[in-house]
């Protein structure tokens, strides 16, 4: 069985005509709920091909191939829309320029996991997840001792990023990483 990624998950239905509200998982969802891109359903089920795709007051809306009405995407509601992970491609599309985050070329599980040291070689712990806030991505480091660091995923703070080698470089500016 081939790994999947979780792109989505369908919410409420919008409209009478078929159309579903889509918490979007991915940093490219041009590219995932393009027409015709084709999305497997975790825990299986058919794969639902996308017939229509725009944004709406800041949600995506989707309307699938046979899904005609509000009750058959209401059928739909709470279903995690999977693509093939050998399928992913790079976390950037071709024509995006970068913007500075570090995150641009980066997909959270290749980060997760992580050892994290400041420039300096000081431990501070293990990436446990990959945050996507409104401002920016953040790093959530836990601490061995417990808690966690929160780190600006830009460049100019994690100026290393070696999955290889398994670990990052942070180079904190004063008191970011201070908790008392």
């Amino acid at each position: 069985m081939a790994e999947t990624i979780v792109v989505g998950r369908i919410g409420r239905p919008h409209g009478v005509r078929g159309d579903v509200t889509i918490e979007v998982r991915t940093d490219v969802p041009q590219r995932r709920f393009a027409l015709g891109a084709v999305l497997g359903r975790e825990g299986g089920g058919a794969p639902l091909t996308v017939a229509a795709a725009h944004w709406h007051s800041g949600r995506l809306l989707i309307r699938f191939d046979g899904v005609e009405d509000r009750g058959a995407a209401e059928t739909l509601r709470d279903v995690l829309l999977t693509i093939d992970l050998a399928e992913a491609g790079s976390p950037v599309d071709d024509d995006e320029d970068a913007d500075g985050d570090v995150g641009d070329t980066w997909w959270d599980r290749d980060l997760v996991g992580l050892e994290a040291v400041t420039t300096a070689g000081v431990p501070l712990g293990r990436v446990t997840d990959v945050i996507h806030a409104p401002a920016g991505d953040l790093l959530a480091v836990g601490r061995p001792g417990g808690g966690e660091h929160l780190v600006p995923f830009v460049r100019e703070i994690v100026p290393t990023v070696d999955p290889a080698a398994g670990r990052i470089v942070v180079d904190p500016p004063p008191g970011l990483l201070d908790l008392d």
